[in-house]
């Protein structure tokens, strides 16, 4: 999100975490820019019974937890290590000044913040409307276009059923039911367990030239083995 060396200059230190260590809690104070360097952080709330609602994964050169840096609020979500992560920190005042000093900063965070604000209102429709495969679809078009969570080189979605669940609302149960029926319609494939999304003509991952994808001509959208469509 923003240049690692103009961070450094600025003041931001590196952070180590080993999985499962908590960055920043719900509700807790605001006091650091965070960007991740490498690994990869879940936002998360979680319930009085200890169960995780799972908000997004946070990758390499992403940045989590911005909202407070600019409505001076409490955290909105719990930050969690999934992997041994590390992250630059910038105290929130230094934060503040790089972004008066680079507006152009300052305005791609507003694009993020808007786009993110979209996307939720797009899936609270679809979410309202009550139709699981809806639902999903949507997702995993939204993750394809922001090139978050599908490998570009292959398609693989890079969620779990249960963080598709978790980010939908839906029961695992629920996901794993319409992902196949989503696969007997075409929309996704899936192939030794995993789950693939996107254009099957840049799919170059060796699993898929094996199992021989191509695409239906008379179907567009479409991607067949044999006479199966997956």
């Amino acid at each position: 999100m923003i240049d690692t060396q103009l961070l450094i200059e600025r003041g931001a230190t590196y952070l180590n975490l080993p999985p499962e260590e908590v960055l920043f809690q719900e509700g807790s104070q605001c006091r650091y820019y965070f960007q991740v360097v490498s690994g990869q952080v879940r936002w998360v709330n979680i319930n009085q019974a200890g169960n995780e609602y799972l908000q997004t994964l946070v990758e390499q050169g992403e940045s989590i937890g911005e909202l407070p840096l600019f409505d001076g609020k409490l955290y909105a979500a719990t930050a969690i290590a999934n992997k041994p992560t590390c992250l630059l920190r910038l105290p929130k005042e230094d934060f503040h000044r790089l972004l008066i000093d680079f507006p152009q900063i300052h305005f791609s965070f507003s694009s993020l913040l808007a786009q993110r604000l979209r996307f939720k209102f797009f899936m609270l429709k679809k979410m309202a409307q009550h139709d699981p495969e809806d639902i999903i679809e949507t997702l995993l078009e939204y993750l394809s276009e922001q090139k978050s969570h599908i490998c570009a080189t292959c398609n693989q979605v890079q969620l779990t059923r249960r963080q598709i669940a978790e980010m939908t609302g839906l029961r695992v149960e629920t996901v794993i039911r319409v992902m196949k029926n989503l696969n007997s319609k075409g929309v996704l494939r899936i192939y030794r367990r995993k789950v693939y999304f996107g254009d099957p003509a840049s799919c170059v991952h060796a699993q898929c030239k094996r199992v021989g994808f191509k695409r239906d001509n008379q179907k567009p959208g479409k991607f067949v083995i044999g006479m199966n469509y997956y």
